[in-house]
């Protein structure tokens, strides 16, 4: 029989690369974590987390512009100034601290950690190049790529030369005058959003009518006329960008798009176009994975391929998270890192089928305003169970806080609520959330619909009042709803929710 120096070898120090690592170890295996840059991966470094962190200063400073008046604040005529620069050391710190956190995580758990730039010799084998240049090969009875994925820039001259992504955008030492983002998915808007409310002229280029076009068509139009409302400028059916040149005396940037518009004096060009898995190229322009070693299938667009259980079709290699292009969330590249470890090591009959669920998958954009979502949206069930077959519930108001407010109602923020059913039973299949606090009350709404909640079991819920997350458990004529229950122990008719099972 062979022997290795480890059970499991990980490529990729992210969310979950580092969620399998130490869920394997455990399982008293020896595990070996290689990482080529920050512990932490997209999410911590240049994603989830600092993102947050700029949200959460966006939105103060929407709080210091439009809402402090209206509750009898007086800053007595001056106007408060962001220094930047303390921001981003702040959040620099921040997530230095975290990368720290999650190193200490591996030393508690037994994991081997160990940076440098990696790939594949053969399949139980790969040779990391350190930072000296120096070359080490490793071997593992198996082996998980959790390498993640990287931003990618569109063809088109001077793009490249003159543009930045959305890594970029943290490392920018000032908050620009104006800046253009291109793109039409949640980051777009999301760094758009952030832009925008700290004081930036912003130009928002989409390549057709509007952004987020896969979500509920409620909550995309939604949220562009939220960004209108806000001083977004939304450049439409562009078809893209042309290119990209610097004026050289004022060193600012001029977009020409291929809609013949031209968006002139930027001071940065935030590419948000999409991303690409780093399977061919992991780190750009150097060393690759080299799976061609290994025979490992990636798809037309490099995504590693997997079946349901982050088996590649080579037998002791897998995959999991963003390289596979199946839902790009940091928790869900966790939980399958977790389920993939149990699996493989846990050595309990209940664990040999564990897998990770793909479905009714809960979902934030930190847009301006945010937005929650969970499920499928109105035509994508429309198109899997027939309009006859499916009822939808939608609600529109202006959060209380936005009560006071001595404006004219249709200039009050507004939020956005759709509970789409389907079938006999009106099971819930979508709910999509639109507005204050929807970042935050979507998660247990996630719980509800995973159990296989129905309308009646949104209204057998007691409204907690006043909130707007009341709105989604009172839509419709409350309690007309076929009485029919998705829960194991039925909620409905004022039953009690049972005991729990102790033997």
């Amino acid at each position: 029989m062979t022997s290795y120096e480890y059970d499991l070898l990980v490529i990729g120090g992210g969310s979950g690369g580092i969620a399998c690592a130490k869920r394997s170890a455990s399982h008293g295996k020896k595990v070996l974590c290689v990482e080529r840059d920050r512990l932490g991966g997209t999410c911590v470094n240049v994603g989830c987390v600092p993102k947050k962190v700029m949200w959460s200063a966006a939105h103060i400073a929407d709080t210091l512009k439009h809402d402090m008046a209206h509750y009898g604040f007086d800053n007595g005529g001056t106007e408060a100034k962001l220094d930047f620069g303390k921001l981003k050391k702040a959040r620099d710190d921040y997530v230095k601290r975290l990368n720290g956190i999650y190193a200490n995580g591996f030393v508690n758990a037994g994991v081997t950690g160990i940076f440098g730039e990696c790939g594949f010799v053969d399949n139980h084998t790969v040779e990391v190049v350190d930072k000296d240049g120096k070359k080490t090969q490793y071997t593992a009875e198996k082996i998980l790529i959790a390498t993640g994925g990287k931003p990618v820039f569109p063809p088109g001259e001077g793009i490249e030369e003159h543009c930045i992504s959305s890594d970029g955008f943290f490392s920018m030492e000032d908050l620009p005058k104006v800046a253009v983002v291109v793109g039409a998915g949640y980051i777009a808007v999301e760094l758009a959003g952030v832009l925008n409310s700290l004081g930036s002229e912003v130009h928002l280029v989409v390549r057709k009518g509007k952004a987020l076009r896969e979500f509920d068509p409620m909550i995309s139009d939604g949220l562009d006329a939220e960004m209108i409302k806000a001083g977004v400028l939304i450049h439409r059916h562009t078809n893209g960008v042309v290119k990209v040149e610097l004026d050289a005396s004022t060193k600012k940037k001029n977009v020409t798009l291929h809609s013949g518009d031209v968006i002139y004096g930027a001071d940065i060009v935030l590419m948000a176009a999409g991303r690409e898995p780093n399977t061919t190229e992991w780190v750009a322009n150097t060393e690759s994975l080299h799976l061609e070693t290994t025979g490992v299938k990636v798809s037309p667009k490099k995504h590693v391929v997997v079946d349901e259980y982050q088996n590649t079709n080579v037998d002791n290699i897998y995959a999991l998270g963003d390289v596979c292009g199946e839902v790009e969330l940091t928790p869900m590249a966790i939980a399958a890192g977790r389920r993939l470890a149990d699996r493989l090591f846990s050595g309990k009959e209940e664990d040999k089928v564990a897998k990770v669920s793909y479905e009714y998958v809960p979902t934030v954009v930190f847009s301006h305003p945010t937005i929650g979502t969970c499920g499928i949206t109105e035509p994508k069930a429309i198109e899997l169970y027939g309009k006859d077959a499916v009822k939808v519930y939608t609600s529109k108001f202006s959060n209380l806080h936005y009560g006071i407010f001595a404006v004219e109602p249709d200039q009050k923020p507004k939020t956005l609520m759709k509970v789409i059913c389907a079938g006999l039973d009106e099971k819930v299949v979508g709910i999509h959330v639109l507005g204050m606090g929807s970042d935050e009350m979507m998660q247990g709404f996630g719980v509800a619909m995973k159990m296989g909640c129905t309308k009646a079991d949104l209204d057998s819920s007691c409204a907690i009042h006043p909130t707007a997350s009341e709105e989604l458990v009172t839509m419709g004529v409350w309690g007309t709803s076929p009485q029919v229950s998705g829960a194991k122990v039925s909620p409905l008719g004022g039953a009690t929710p049972g005991e729990p099972r102790l033997s």
